[in-house]
């Protein structure tokens, strides 16, 4: 917090009246299935996004985002969507949203300062504008539950920024608690709280530093016959469902598709079975079963969704080489995470052999070019309201 108050001191010739954090997040698995309303098991990590607030008397609106030094300005009266304003919009979006409650101030200063690169896919944007939210309610003496949040952030997207909401996005930050993970059903919009406490593993982010190049267009497997097809292959055995386990007749309704896009469909099949198991695995406490099933999903992101590449792959293998030889018993479980196409993995790895890991990383920037970065974290709690003083 001292180095986002002295950021803001140093910018604006004052210290903020108020400062928020909010953590990133990782998408552990089922992060391509909110469309077809199923779970996805998220957590939020201790790399933080600061928000701190201060007043203006002159009409303006000022941003300034430390990490890349980078300055943005407005007004009250033209707060609109700029495409060039890039990071700042998420801001503004949360300013408008909040502003439409009939609010009024004279202007604001805002300072963003990042303990991740907007580039690596992990929900900075997200924390952006879950921070922005809860300090400027904060600020305006509004009320700030964890409903009022997602509240401005809806209306934010929507009216703003012109874009949907990702709720397992907002719940994996506003339900967050340590040692444990999120998980998001997408069909209702509650989560559930999953312990895990291994305090023999080591949770490594490594950001792959490759350029992301999509190979193909993931809006294309979010259309409304995709969901009729696969709605038709749920089974409701009590009080959960399931997809139809019967390769041929998944196969029979999926026939008129193409190849590639039936490969698609068959990982959120399987997706949905891969986030079930592993759930059940951490309530009975059993981290080997849960890795198989990380595992298996990030293989299936590979061959069958088609979202890996080179460079990811070559992570995630040096990671696996430092497991138990047993597959159906692993002491290691990584998988792609972020967007794909590049971006990072996560791997949960044992203490005694992550400096290895972290070793084998030399070789990737001779072999690829690049220079990845790892980042060893922890399961965090949630967003904080940690100053104010008066205005």
């Amino acid at each position: 917090m001292e180095r986002v108050i002295a950021e803001h001191l140093a910018e604006y010739g004052e210290k903020p009246e108020v400062i928020v954090s909010s953590p990133c997040r990782v998408h552990l698995m089922g992060d391509h299935s909110w469309f077809f309303k199923d779970k996805t098991l998220s957590v939020a990590i201790d790399k933080l996004v600061y928000i701190a607030i201060s007043s203006r008397h002159d009409g303006a609106l000022k941003y300034f985002f430390s990490q890349v030094r980078e300055r943005k300005r407005g007004s009250l009266n033209t707060l609109k969507y700029r495409k060039e304003d890039r990071w700042a919009n998420a801001v503004k979006a949360m300013l408008y949203a909040t502003m439409s409650l009939k609010k009024s101030c004279e202007g604001l200063n805002f300072t963003i300062y990042s303990e991740l690169p907007t580039s690596i896919g992990l929900g900075v944007t997200t924390a952006i504008k879950i921070a922005s939210a809860f300090a400027l309610r904060r600020y305006f003496g509004m009320s700030a539950t964890n409903a009022n949040i997602l509240e401005t952030v809806e209306k934010g997207n929507r009216e703003f920024l012109e874009e949907n909401t990702y709720i397992a996005d907002i719940n994996a930050v506003l339900y967050a608690k340590r040692k444990h993970f999120v998980l998001t059903d997408n069909a209702t919009g509650t989560s559930q709280l999953i312990p895990f406490s291994y305090t023999d593993k080591t949770f490594v982010i490594t950001d792959a530093k490759v350029p992301r190049i999509p190979v193909w267009p993931e809006e294309i497997i979010r259309t409304e016959q995709n969901f009729s097809l696969l709605s038709s292959l749920k089974r409701q055995k009590g009080d959960v469902w399931e997809y139809e386990s019967s390769e041929s007749e998944i196969n029979d309704v999926l026939q008129e598709l193409n190849e590639d896009m039936r490969k698609r469909l068959f990982y959120i099949i399987k997706e949905h079975y891969y986030v079930n198991e592993g759930v059940q695995a951490l309530r009975e406490d059993n981290f080997s079963l849960f890795a198989r099933y990380v595992n298996k999903s990030h293989e299936s992101l590979r061959d069958l969704y088609q979202l890996s590449c080179p460079e990811i792959d070559w992570l995630i293998k040096r990671a696996m080489e430092l497991s138990s030889p047993s597959t159906r018993t692993p002491t290691v479980c990584s998988r792609i995470a972020g967007k794909g196409f590049g971006d990072c993995t996560f791997a949960f790895i044992p203490k005694e052999v992550v400096e290895k890991y972290l070793q084998k990383l030399t070789d990737y920037e001779r072999i690829f070019g690049f220079q990845p970065v790892a980042y060893i974290v922890k399961p965090a709690g949630t967003v904080k309201f940690l100053k104010i003083q008066e205005k």
